[in-house]
């Protein structure tokens, strides 16, 4: 049975967070002015702090109090130039550290998204501060200027305190944008001394393609067609750099009308920096520096519609094999070492042709090709991928290497939608990974229509479970020696109208994708016994039950509870637990579990190969049935043929083990009188009857 789960002491989240929020305030308190001690700080900011995880651990993902946070931040008199560079440093670094958003893949877009929220939320609400500065300061200059005849020490005093000390650039002009007085901050941002911007003009200190739009505007304000005008400009540093500014402007008026402009400069360099490194990496992954899925996604619909007509496009999709084993082995130090390795191995591989390599996520990445007339064949390409990645990468003194298993659309239509192109890429994926690891599939059109059907089948069978659509049929098993019926086996049948009927290896297959098989399985298993006591009761006589199990179903850690609650008599019940199985641990327990509560147990699909026959002696086993390939193939083998000789010889050592030998195929009478004489015990096949609904069966009991 399955060893418990250890359990784990939970992880003091709420240290963590103290001590990175007290960073927080140290780093802070030492960069920007505060009006207050540092101990008032470190609780606000541990509140703050609070606020943000929420905010990463939110689903659906909601960042809007994130946006609140920086307001605060603000609020608090969190602003200069240094407040939001060392908020999000320190956070940046801070929040990925921290154990509850571990592993860092998960949790770091959750948190660049975060933390690109609470940069919105504190430029807006310092660009809101900026504007109620800039009109406090229009209204002290307004007085300033009306008293200038006969307080111009006091308006200058005045001038020096709330211009001067602004961490915006402030100038003042003339009707004709000549500057009258600047601040320090104006000069800083543009490079200039103070005195080195006297007698300059505005127009001039702007780049040439806005300046003529510029005075346009200032015009308009002259003119009182505006009251206020915003907008972002390119001034011309003393270097030669472009200095990248949100202009503020507004007319200061006197008592003779309109006479000078005031002008408050915003300087957005970094923050335009900075929030280009956040949008770069909410588009790229953290652990490998490779474009993430939304960004390939883009890339995906862009090449699509420039491809090239005649060599199209050609995606991969790819996912490592055993990479989780190496992770749960090495650990997780040892598994991000190759994915990067691995990044930069496929990057290497396609270096050559326009192309585009993307970690999706976990240990699935994505290329993409816009194909010339030299790009290799598919084939080639694969090849070299998997080469690349044999390759051992050494961690810790650890060789590791991996294989890929890859999912191919070799050039898709160019009306193909992006998304529908990456779904089928993936479908592609998971057949290359159903056939073996190291595997490729290329996608064709006929399959994906099949695989779909099948997806589409598989999400419909829960509710036509409901509906009644799935019934239970009853298929005897007769002894071969005078054809009566020993047992009855339990099928599952699905009648779909617009498709017809699905037989019970349909039904058990389209249940296996979903994880419907374990209540579907011990719904008929209750079914069947319920309707083998009815049976028990017109026929006078037992009548046991054969249920076939699949693999997920052998392998369930409740099968025991599952029979024990449906079925009445458990001497009744044979189980078949399918041989390919029974290298499985928890299988074999369970199958000892219920031979040891009186259930009779079967080996099911029962072949020629050694280790089935030695699995004989490891488990008690009532009988086994011989697969249904090898009895339908037996029919047409010669009589001299390998598989003859085998079947023959398997039988007498099937029954030295103590087990009974049920073979299912058989059709025709000669089939028949070949396993009598081979010595089989029970038949199933068309020449003793078909699945039918209990009704139809019950006219054949004695």
């Amino acid at each position: 049975m399955p060893d418990p789960h250890r359990r784990q002491q939970p992880h003091d989240h709420a240290r963590d967070r103290l001590i990175l929020s007290r960073k927080w305030a140290y780093v802070l308190h030492s960069n920007v002015f505060f009006t207050f001690e540092q101990d008032r700080l470190e609780r606000e900011l541990a509140a703050l702090l609070d606020a943000l995880c929420d905010v990463i651990h939110s689903e659906p993902f909601d960042a809007k109090p994130a946006a609140e946070v920086g307001s605060r931040l603000v609020e608090l008199g969190c602003i200069g130039d240094e407040a939001l560079p060392t908020t999000m440093d320190t956070l940046g670094k801070g929040l990925l550290g921290l154990p509850e958003f571990q592993p860092v893949a998960r949790f770091a877009e959750p948190v660049v998204l975060t933390l690109g929220a609470l940069s919105s939320g504190f430029t807006k609400a310092n660009r809101q501060a900026t504007l109620d500065q800039q009109e406090n300061l229009k209204l002290s200059l307004l007085k300033a200027v009306r008293d200038a005849k006969w307080r111009l020490k006091q308006s200058e005093a005045q001038f020096d305190e709330v211009a001067m000390s602004s961490a915006s650039g402030i100038i003042i002009t003339d009707p004709d944008g000549l500057l009258v007085r600047t601040n320090g901050a104006i000069a800083d941002i543009l490079g200039y001394t103070t005195e080195e911007l006297t007698g300059r003009t505005l127009f001039n200190l702007v780049h040439p393609d806005q300046a003529g739009v510029l005075r346009d505007d200032y015009r308009n304000l002259l003119a009182g067609k505006k009251d206020r005008i915003k907008q972002p400009a390119h001034m011309l540093r003393k270097d030669g750099d472009i200095a990248r500014i949100t202009l503020t402007a507004s007319v200061l008026h006197n008592d003779t009308g309109s006479s000078h402009f005031v002008t408050v400069v915003e300087d957005g360099t970094e923050l335009m920096l900075l929030q280009g490194e956040l949008n770069r990496q909410a588009l790229h992954d953290v652990l490998t520096g490779l474009p993430n899925r939304q960004y390939f996604s883009t890339n995906v619909e862009i090449a699509l519609r420039r491809a090239d007509p005649t060599y199209g496009v050609t995606l991969f999709h790819l996912d490592l094999d055993a990479f989780a084993m190496i992770c749960n082995g090495l650990g997780r130090r040892v598994g991000d070492q190759l994915l990067v390795s691995v990044s930069q191995r496929l990057r290497a591989v396609v270096a050559a042709e326009k192309a585009m390599v993307a970690r999706f996520e976990g240990d699935e990445f994505g290329i993409l090709i816009e194909n010339t007339e030299s790009t290799p064949g598919v084939s080639t390409i694969v090849e070299d991928i998997n080469t690349e990645l044999a390759e051992p990468i050494y961690v810790d003194g650890h060789g590791v290497a991996v294989s890929a298993s890859i999912g191919v659309v070799h050039r898709p239509s160019r009306a193909m939608d992006p998304v529908e192109l990456l779904r089928a890429a993936d479908f592609t994926l998971r057949r290359a990974k159903a056939a073996g690891r190291g595997q490729w599939e290329l996608f064709h059109t006929d399959q994906d229509e099949r695989d779909r059907r099948t997806y589409t089948l598989a999400a419909a069978m829960p509710g036509a479970w409901e509906t009644g659509e799935i019934d239970v049929v009853y298929r005897p098993v007769a002894n071969l020696k005078d054809g009566q019926i020993a047992y009855v086996e339990a099928l599952l049948r699905w009648n779909r109208p617009d498709i017809g009927t699905l037989t019970h290896d349909q039904c058990v297959e389209l249940a296996e994708h979903t994880g419907l098989i374990l209540p579907l399985g011990e719904w008929l298993l209750q079914t069947a016994s319920r309707q083998a006591g009815w049976w028990r009761q017109r026929a006078s006589r037992p009548l046991p039950l054969l249920v076939g199990l699949t693999p997920n179903q052998s392998a369930d850690a409740d099968l025991a509870s599952r029979v024990l609650r449906t079925v009445d008599l458990a001497d009744q019940l044979t189980v078949g637990f399918p041989t390919r199985a029974m290298r499985s641990p928890e299988v074999i327990d369970n199958l000892k579990v219920l031979a040891d509560m009186g259930v009779r147990t079967m080996l099911d699909d029962f072949g020629t190969a050694p280790d089935e026959l030695a699995s004989l002696e490891d488990v008690p086993v009532d009988c086994v049935r011989f697969a249904r390939r090898l009895v339908e193939r037996q029919a047409t083998a010669a009589i001299d043929a390998p598989l003859t000789a085998a079947l023959t010889t398997l039988v007498p050592l099937v029954h030295r083990s103590g087990a009974k030998v049920i073979v299912d195929g058989v059709h025709t009478e000669s089939q028949a009188q070949w396993w009598r004489m081979a010595g089989a015990d029970f038949v199933i096949g068309d020449r003793y009857g078909k699945a039918v609904p209990p009704g139809d069966l019950a006219a054949r009991l004695p």
